[in-house]
This record gives C-alpha cells, structure tokens and sequence, in this order.
C-alpha cells in the first residue's frame, strides 16, 4: 500500500474548447489528485493540424504569408487562451503540491495524446466525453475512444453531467 502512496504519479489531462474537458480537469482535481502524492499533473491541449501546408488552397487561390501568419497567431491565441483556463482551474481547486506542466501540440487528437500518453509514460489518461450520439460518431470517430483502445495506461473518461437539477445536485 505504502508504495501506492508513495509514488509520483503522471497524469496527462487532455483539454480543448469544450465544457467536458474542463469538466473532466475539474473532475480530476478533486477526485484524482493526491494530497499525499507528489502528483505532476500535464495539461495537454492539440492545435488542429493546418487545414493548408502551402500557399495553395484547394481552388488554386494563393494564401499570403500575413494570411497564413494570421491563422497561425490565432491557432496559438486559442491553445494559450484555453490552457491558461486550465492552469487558472488548477491553482484555484488544485492542492500547492501538485506540479503542473503544460504540453501543446498541433496534429490529429487521436494521434498526438496517445503519443503523447506513451512519451511522458503517463499512469493514467484523463478526459472529457463529448457525449456525441452514435451517428456522429460513426462520421466524426470517438477520440476517447480511440484513445482507450490505443493508450497502454489507464484511460478514464469523465462524462459530464446533464444539465438538469437533479444531475447537477440542485433541488
């Protein structure tokens, strides 16, 4: 048991736009994090890979490099805007001993947390379900779980709640 205890746990959260994976984050500070533990807690939040790679779109028209730079500025304005959310949620619910370390990436979800998961050796994946019906997950594909079926370490996935009084605790 004491080894448990003991152990500094890596645990890779994956954040992005959404409610869920502030939820989940939310979830995880308070259920997950360990006073005891001196947990590092890796927020990682992907940047979708350039919709274009060259100054070609696919009409033919050219993209300037002020317009690219633009895209490019605001890609990283979202990834910043968002951990910095995340980081904020961290020091107002997280305990002072959890270390938080920030990762972004750009390319496919799918593909870069279970790298991602697989490089830090992370002992457990923590993230939000979007709650997309089966329809849209058959178009869209499930990144969670693609991600349970692909990560070595245990992947929780945090559903959030519905919206409605007795959901929420309300009465």
């Amino acid at each position: 048991m004491a080894d448990v205890v003991d152990k500094d746990r890596k645990i890779l959260v994956a954040v992005d736009e959404g409610e869920e994976s502030m939820y989940a984050l939310s979830w995880c500070l308070k259920n997950i994090i360990s006073q005891c533990c001196k947990d590092t807690l890796f927020l990682l939040y992907v940047r979708s890979a350039q919709a274009f790679h060259s100054s070609l779109d696919g009409t033919g028209y050219l993209f300037s490099a002020d317009v690219l730079a633009t895209v490019d500025k605001y890609s990283n304005d979202v990834a910043n805007c968002i951990i910095e959310k995340a980081k904020r949620m961290c020091r107002e619910k997280g305990d002072d001993e959890v270390k938080v370390e920030v990762i972004i990436e750009s390319g496919d979800p799918r593909d870069v947390i279970c790298r991602v998961a697989e490089n830090i050796n992370a002992d457990v994946l923590v993230m939000g379900s979007h709650g997309y019906g089966l329809i849209q997950r058959a178009f869209l594909g499930s990144v969670s779980n693609h991600c349970a079926q692909n990560v070595k370490c245990p992947v929780l996935i945090v559903k959030k709640p519905k919206s409605s009084s007795s959901a929420t605790g309300t009465k």
